[in-house]
């Protein structure tokens, strides 16, 4: 079946929503955070323990897993699912962002049909096209398959993002008349940079071919405010229907998280909480820590006291820093656990925040705490 998404609360302070999402593989609760599994893989992690999380969806990548180990390899497996034992629904984003950051000359590189660029692998010339792109996700086999877009820089002028919008139009119609694969959702993807008008029309235009979802994209750029992400969204939203869900691509930030809710965001994915894990750093309610930090070596205590996570049931800051420390695997394994529930758990309490209507309290409350910084 396609995926449905299905409104239960509106918070009245705020454009939060209260939703689930009915999948093939269940039923689940957004708003959500999804884990990223680049390569059919959340890094150093089982898919038994991103159940224990209380995960939904995951995600996997469109350009890598046509690079390694190839859409004909998992489509033999029985898709992705069966390929990384996942039980739970899966979405694929279309390969772009990672296209257009290999593109070196845009003008060039980047043409009606598709956008050429150098594989990161072994730098063979590769093109990528929106039709191309919807067949590898057919072939993976995804619950979810995202529309191919143009990914420009946030610092891209005005006529340069109107003639990106257009094209990303364009592309997600042609690859929405070759999706064939009856069990997989479309989403499309909302584009225009921090221009209201832009934002407005692309997304009306975007609705017009009615997706099964709906995503807003050009949001994660490095060089992007915050000001202009939270923009991007404010401008989006009020042209997106209410009866399918609305993801925001790439933000895992938990401030980020909290604003996009309050502004009517049900979906987020990003890699934010595996890369700080490999680095040593962790997540908690008072802000970011670095366990690598001397302070932590005799610190018996769990990295959160209240978190419900493994590595916080189990084990000590003081082990944990010993593990990172001496560059074990386990010390960045531990971290992405506890990490990705961090995020999970966000968004378990914003749900409960909403159905109370007391999300600004939340926000306000959440902010004055991960500011202060850990005592």
């Amino acid at each position: 079946m396609k995926i449905k998404y299905e409104l239960l609360k509106k918070e009245k302070n705020t454009k939060a929503r209260r939703g689930k999402l009915h999948t093939n593989y269940g039923t689940y609760d957004t708003p959500m955070f999804m884990p990223v599994g680049t390569l059919a893989n959340v890094k150093t992690l089982t898919p038994e323990e991103l159940k224990e999380m209380n995960s939904a969806v995951v995600l996997s990548n469109t350009y890598h897993l046509w690079l390694r180990p190839g859409a004909d390899i998992v489509e033999k497996a029985g898709g992705l699912h069966q390929f990384m034992h996942y039980d739970g629904p899966i979405l694929t984003d279309s390969g772009g962002f990672q296209v257009f950051s290999l593109a070196k000359n845009k003008e060039k590189d980047i043409v009606e049909e598709g956008v050429h660029f150098k594989s990161h692998l072994d730098g063979k010339k590769l093109f990528l096209t929106p039709e191309l792109s919807i067949q590898i996700q057919n072939k993976l086999d995804s619950d979810i398959a995202m529309s191919f877009d143009e990914c420009p820089p946030a610092s891209a002028s005005y006529d340069y993002l109107k003639n990106s919008v257009e094209r990303t139009l364009r592309w997600a119609k042609r690859g929405k008349e070759v999706h064939n694969n009856e069990k997989q959702s479309l989403f499309g993807i909302v584009q225009g940079g921090a221009y209201e008008d832009l934002r407005k029309y692309s997304a009306i235009e975007t609705v017009k071919m009615n997706f099964e979802g709906y995503s807003i994209g050009g949001v994660a750029n490095d060089n992007e405010s915050k000001e202009d992400m939270y923009k991007a969204i404010d401008y989006s939203i009020p042209y997106l229907p209410e009866d399918k869900p609305r993801y925001l691509m790439g933000v895992g930030e938990p401030i980020d998280i909290i604003e996009g809710v309050i502004r009517g965001i049900d979906m987020f994915d990003c890699v934010l909480p595996t890369r700080i894990a490999r680095h040593g750093n962790a997540f908690t309610k008072y802000g970011k820590i670095n366990m690598r930090n001397a302070k932590y070596k005799e610190d018996f205590d769990p990295i959160e006291k209240d978190c419900d996570c493994y590595a916080c049931k189990n084990y000590s800051k003081a082990y944990i820093r010993h593990l990172i420390v001496c560059n074990e695997a386990l010390g960045g394994r531990l971290l992405s656990i506890h990490n990705i529930r961090f995020l999970i758990r966000l968004t378990e309490e914003l749900r409960s925040a909403i159905e109370q209507d007391r999300l600004l309290e939340y926000k306000d409350q959440f902010i004055r705490d991960y500011m202060q910084k850990e005592k």
